[in-house]
């Protein structure tokens, strides 16, 4: 969920990770569009339970939509703080990632990576019981943002992604300078030079 989507790292990303780029506009099972992410290391450390590991990637959807979006967690119901800012998509009581179709076809494989992982993080910490879109509380200070980036910054450094790309991809729009530094200091990443 970053403008890093567009560029072209040099790190390449696990083996086993697939995307089909053309998948169209519409609801569709995860694995439809990013077959064989049940079976990757990366899957299995996110959700060290077999049995949940296989309903959650068993239930849990992609939206791709035509809107210029990257990716997030469909709310089940538009979020109070959301009203008049952000228009999501909203399903109620299904666990859907929604994707843009740009996002999807023109971002580098590196950053749909750490993004699917990121937001399935979030239907993890939905299913705990968890509140994704606390009101009042900072993007940057949400306990459930900040551990969904340490794990996909945790599988980056896996990768040998250096720092410097890690705060390219931290660096999204609806963040400013500070939030950002304070972002990069919850998840360990050195602040630029």
């Amino acid at each position: 969920m970053s403008k890093a989507a567009v560029t072209k790292p040099a790190v390449l990303v696990p083996p086993g990770f697939q995307v089909r780029r053309a998948t169209p506009v519409g609801r569709h099972p995860i694995l439809s569009v990013f077959p064989g992410l049940d079976a990757m290391e990366t899957a299995a450390r996110q959700e060290p339970d077999g049995t949940a590991r296989a309903r959650l990637h068993q239930e849990t959807l992609i939206e791709i939509v035509a809107s210029d979006v990257w990716m997030y967690v469909a709310p089940w119901n538009v979020p109070r703080g959301a009203r008049g800012r952000w228009r999501p998509v909203t399903t109620p009581g299904a666990d859907t990632i929604v994707v843009g179709r740009s996002h999807l076809k023109e971002s580098s494989e590196l950053i749909l990576f750490l993004d699917i992982f990121h937001e399935l993080c979030h239907v993890r910490q939905r299913h705990a019981g968890r509140e994704l879109f606390p009101e009042g509380v900072s993007y940057v200070r949400r306990s459930t943002e900040v551990e969904a980036y340490r794990f996909v910054v945790a599988e980056a450094r896996r990768l040998g992604v250096p720092d410097d790309e890690l705060r390219e991809y931290l660096t999204v729009e609806w963040i400013d300078h500070s939030e950002l530094l304070e972002l990069l200091d919850a998840v360990g990443v050195s602040h630029p030079e």
